[in-house]
């Protein structure tokens, strides 16, 4: 497992890639933005997906009782929480299974609450079904962000919402929460009706000092208040498969949830994607124990070099995901003249922090699941486009 070597993937049809040129930078560009990896997936992937290839028949598919057993072990194995078979729902990507649960959890009208800066794409499956988006900020310390509860229990008793979507590992900012932090936010939505809707996506890329809790694993009053979206997609390259794993004990929010995917047409995810997942979930820890010693040394890299070349940026802490969240307020520029910066001085693309609500304006995610080389390259070219024109 050699993770200095990265796949090629200029003219791909790569979004992270080749959909830059399209947006106005240099062909040379450094993309270190949309969250997959350079890495080529795990072998045993690989040889599963050319053995479904060469059967050569492709005909109607249902997930089997091996894909089941292998998504129940890896969390079994992984994060000793075991969940039953009938909870287990399969869907083409968490994205649409968040759409799928606000059309059958909420109504036209009703609010759904955010944790910002959060994932971007957390936003649209409630402003595109015409649900009221609420964003509740989390609160920045000198040791990174927090909840502030008593600020979110004023949120929730004001905005009233019906659905909160929790990002558990949180996407941008890093943090892994606790098991008593999720237990406090789980009562607080419990006590008030509001159902909690957990995308444990990164729950695989967590780091020494903190374990991942899953919410689901917090007892039965908080389990049937909720549910988890869970894929092998970040843990192991495969987004383009789009296979997700919905996890809902609630036997009536299982059957409201069936029923929106029967309503759009859907029954389940794809062929490669159940072959790709059954297939990384049964042989492929080996190859993720390895990659997270190489994420956490990039990570460290990554802190080596700012705090020695761009002193006024601050990194925040990585506890889980492969996204470094860096606080870039210090050069004084707006969300809009940093985007600029990056595009027409800089050469590299990260994600500009306002993307992910307004709590994270003049903040920058850069994507660490590239080679360290590239890594060091591209944060190399923003610290001379700093000291050249800054």
């Amino acid at each position: 497992m050699n993770f200095d070597q990265i796949a090629p993937r200029w003219g791909t049809d790569s979004v992270k890639y080749d959909l830059c040129l399209r947006q106005g930078f240099a062909p040379d560009v450094l993309p270190l933005w949309v969250a997959d990896m350079d890495f080529p997936a795990p072998d045993c992937v690989r040889e599963a997906l050319q053995k479904m290839v060469d059967f050569n028949v492709y005909g109607y598919s249902m997930a089997g009782e091996g894909y089941y057993r292998a998504v129940i072990d890896w969390f079994t194995r992984r994060h000793g929480w075991t969940p039953e078979r009938k909870w287990i729902v399969t869907t083409p990507g968490v994205i649409y299974a968040l759409c799928t649960a606000v059309r059958a959890f909420t109504a036209p009208g009703d609010a759904v609450a955010v944790m910002t800066p959060v994932y971007h794409h957390f936003f649209t499956p409630v402003t595109d079904n015409g649900r009221r988006l609420v964003q509740y900020d989390l609160r920045l310390t000198d040791g990174g962000y927090e909840i502030d509860f008593d600020a979110l229990e004023r949120a929730l008793d004001r905005e009233k919402p019906k659905m909160l979507i929790l990002c558990s590992p949180h996407n941008p900012v890093g943090r892994v929460w606790s098991e008593a932090e999720l237990r406090r936010l789980g009562g607080l939505c419990f006590e008030r009706g509001v159902l909690v809707a957990a995308d444990e996506i990164h729950c695989d890329f967590v780091y020494p000092g903190r374990t991942f809790v899953p919410f689901l694993s917090l007892g039965e009053e908080f389990a049937q208040n909720a549910f988890s979206c869970t894929a092998p997609s970040k843990t192991f390259n495969l987004a383009g498969l789009e296979d997700s794993n919905i996890i809902i004990p609630n036997p009536e929010l299982r059957r409201a949830f069936r029923a929106e995917m029967t309503g759009q047409g859907i029954s389940e995810a794809a062929l490669p994607g159940r072959v790709s997942c059954q297939a990384a979930y049964e042989g492929g820890a080996e190859w993720l124990d390895a990659l997270l010693v190489y994420l956490r040394g990039n990570y460290d890299a990554a802190a080596e070099f700012l705090a020695r070349r761009l002193p006024q940026l601050r990194l925040c802490p990585l506890e889980g995901t492969y996204l470094a969240w860096i606080d870039a307020r210090g050069l004084g520029l707006d969300a809009a003249a940093l985007e600029r910066f990056m595009r027409e001085k800089a050469n590299v693309r990260f994600n500009p922090g306002a993307e992910y609500g307004a709590a994270g304006a003049g903040f920058l995610r850069l994507n660490l699941a590239t080679s360290r080389a590239t890594v060091l390259a591209a944060l190399e070219r923003f610290a001379v486009a700093v000291e050249e024109n800054l």
